[in-house]
């Protein structure tokens, strides 16, 4: 099928911001923006779980938690991601790593389920990483899924309401072209305090 018009600046976007947060998540360089190439390293374990501060919402092991940070902990598998029941707490808690990576992770994966797929998957289905090469291997495979999304749609799908139907965001109110735009967002926002997170991590003891 081919690529509609008004959907090929969004994918190029998607693409663009996603391959920069794969450089910057596992290296071994990424691009400063002016065309130079800068070192990076992958990201361990110890830095995906870091927590700045006090009351940080992270990712966390299943058996044993007793909600140190959110009131609930979302996910299947042995880890889980904190949150609580709406509406959240203001102001937020402090997000690790390890919570912007599998939050942007689950949006993507649950959003190409209800657009191509069983329509179903809830957070409670996600399967949240607790290291941080399986966290980068599972952004890979997700951002892949909703990029096989976007390719399965025409200019009639761009434009009906509730083409997603996603249901912890306003797909079920938007043309479909909206969300995809909301999802790069979603992936240039996260991606940029991912980055952010980074360059404090390597500074924190400084």
């Amino acid at each position: 099928m081919a690529i509609p018009d008004r959907l090929a600046p969004l994918l190029a976007q998607f693409d663009f911001a996603r391959q920069r947060l794969t450089d910057r998540l596992a290296g071994p360089v990424v691009n400063s923006g002016n065309g130079t190439d800068v070192p990076v390293g992958p990201i361990t374990d110890a830095e995906y779980l870091w927590e700045p501060g006090p009351g940080c919402w992270s990712v966390r092991r299943q058996e044993g938690w007793t909600g140190e940070g959110g009131t609930l902990l979302s996910g299947a598998g042995e880890w889980g991601r904190e949150t609580a029941p709406y509406p959240h707490p203001v102001p937020p808690p402090f997000t690790t790593l390890a919570w912007r990576l599998t939050h942007l992770s689950e949006l993507l994966a649950l959003r190409a389920d209800h657009t191509v797929g069983t329509r179903s998957l809830t957070r409670d289905d996600y399967r949240a990483a607790g290291d941080a090469a399986s966290a980068i291997a599972a952004f890979d495979a997700d951002a892949e899924a909703w990029r096989g999304a976007l390719l399965s749609v025409g200019d009639k799908e761009l434009d009906t309401v509730g083409h997603c139907t996603y249901p912890h965001g306003g797909d079920a109110e938007e043309p479909f072209l909206e969300i995809v735009w909301w999802v790069n967002q979603e992936l240039l926002h996260h991606g940029a305090e991912i980055a952010l997170l980074r360059d404090l991590y390597r500074i924190r003891n400084a």
